[in-house]
């Protein structure tokens, strides 16, 4: 059955799973600190000829958006997107809470014209007030957009243009970590007959039996403290 809802219903390739599988049982640092990550980062600069490109893994659409949106604009800047634009629609004021203003350009079948683009920045430029005005500090497009339309390689070619021409970034929102099951199926294991205690119940009886010892006594039994 064909389904046109939006990309979140289906789970995880079966390569990325057998590959979860395979490494499951390594002891590995957290926080994007492991070999994985590393491999992940350079291949991510192969693919964008960016070899000295910073990558960060960030979980959900809207997190994401925030941070990158938020630490890529001036106080004063806003961000031009598409009116059908997720920023602009279902991301509940996530950008503006930041500080930002969403500009809402009009849309066609959920893309933003070269044409309406170059308009609204050369008028906003023409403005002899603009200054005054919220700056059009980024420019935000959904790949693929919220109708599920793409954009051709000419049209992303126009737009990188223009926003190089005004010196402002090309911003574009494409498929993260919102496969909401990859989180739940994680919780819903967890906290089935009673997994979650059974695996840190070690963990556990372990720290009251450390309770139970007095802190004179773990020198002695080969446990140095570091006292600060």
């Amino acid at each position: 059955m064909l389904s046109f809802e939006n990309g979140y219903i289906a789970g995880a390739h079966p390569e990325i799973l057998k590959r979860l599988a395979e490494t499951n049982l390594e002891p590995l640092s957290g926080y994007g600190t492991d070999p994985y990550c590393a491999s992940a980062r350079e291949k991510i600069r192969a693919a964008c000829q960016a070899k000295d490109a910073d990558v960060y893994f960030l979980v959900g659409g809207t997190q994401t958006n925030s941070v990158v949106i938020s630490s890529m604009l001036h106080s004063y800047d806003g961000v031009l997107c598409a009116d059908t634009g997720h920023i602009n629609t279902h991301e509940a004021g996530a950008i503006e809470y930041t500080g930002h203003k969403v500009l809402p350009l009009p849309q066609k079948q959920g893309k933003i014209s070269p044409n309406d683009l170059e308009r609204y920045l050369s008028d906003f430029y023409g403005d002899e007030n603009h200054e005054h005005m919220v700056f059009p500090g980024m420019v935000y497009i959904s790949h693929p957009t919220e109708y599920g339309t793409l954009y051709t390689k000419e049209e992303l070619t126009s737009l990188s243009e223009l926003c190089r021409a005004y010196h402002i970034p090309l911003y574009m929102d494409g498929a993260l970590l919102a496969t909401g099951r990859l989180l739940g199926i994680q919780f819903d294991v967890l906290f089935t007959d009673d997994l979650y205690l059974q695996i840190s119940k070690n963990a556990v009886q372990a720290a009251e039996a450390l309770k139970s010892i007095p802190l004179s006594a773990l020198p002695q039994a080969g446990l140095p403290l570091l006292m600060t």
